[in-house]
């Protein structure tokens, strides 16, 4: 599949990952990333964030620190203000099964929210999203990305990372500074839940 522009919406950007699916054994990280355009931070944040708070997907050992490595790469080079996201050719290549693929992205939970939140995000709060904004997100994706060695063994943690960076990755896709506060609020919530469950 040629690289193409940036997914609108997260509702095209789980067809995107469908269409990946189809007629494959395997599916790449590198696959992926060609999908939704290797260019644009948030695409590539709510990537990351779809597959750590996809039902069952994020539960599977070793996954959420992959993913952490993947988010900590993308988000440390922005911070760095690079604005074409490099990843090592070992990232690149790891795969997962066509089906796990396909049913996270065509999950009948993740479609109706995602239809949900489609129509509730729109630009917004245009400060939140420039670039000190961006880069202020860019910083809460690297501490989510530190913690997610921890959801590995904290129940439920996974997910509430994932929503965390998902709402990021929603931000800015849509350009909405409202998501990005609600992003910092789960990030903190989320945090604040995990170091109580592990203490």
């Amino acid at each position: 599949m040629p690289r193409q522009s940036p997914p609108k919406s997260l509702e095209e950007m789980l067809d995107r990952f469908e269409e990946c699916a189809r007629d494959e054994e395997r599916v790449s990280v590198e696959k992926l990333m060609d999908a939704v355009g290797r260019r644009s931070f948030g695409p590539l944040i709510l990537f990351a964030g779809i597959v750590l708070s996809a039902p069952g997907v994020g539960d599977i050992p070793g996954v959420s620190t992959l993913i952490g490595i993947y988010v900590l790469l993308v988000a440390g080079q922005l911070i760095c203000g690079r604005d074409n996201f490099w990843l090592p050719r070992w990232l690149l290549d790891r795969s997962a099964k066509s089906g796990t693929v396909k049913k996270a992205a065509s999950n009948k939970w993740t479609r109706k929210l995602s239809k949900l939140v489609d129509k509730i995000v729109t630009e917004r709060l245009a400060v939140l999203v420039g670039n000190r904004g961006t880069r202020a997100v860019a910083v809460s994706c690297c501490v989510l990305a530190f913690a997610t060695p921890l959801t590995e063994v904290v129940p439920f943690s996974g997910t509430g990372v994932g929503v965390s960076i998902c709402i990021f990755g929603i931000a800015m896709v849509a350009q909405d500074g409202l998501m990005v506060i609600l992003g910092f609020a789960v990030t903190i919530a989320t945090l604040v839940a995990a170091i109580a469950v592990a203490g």
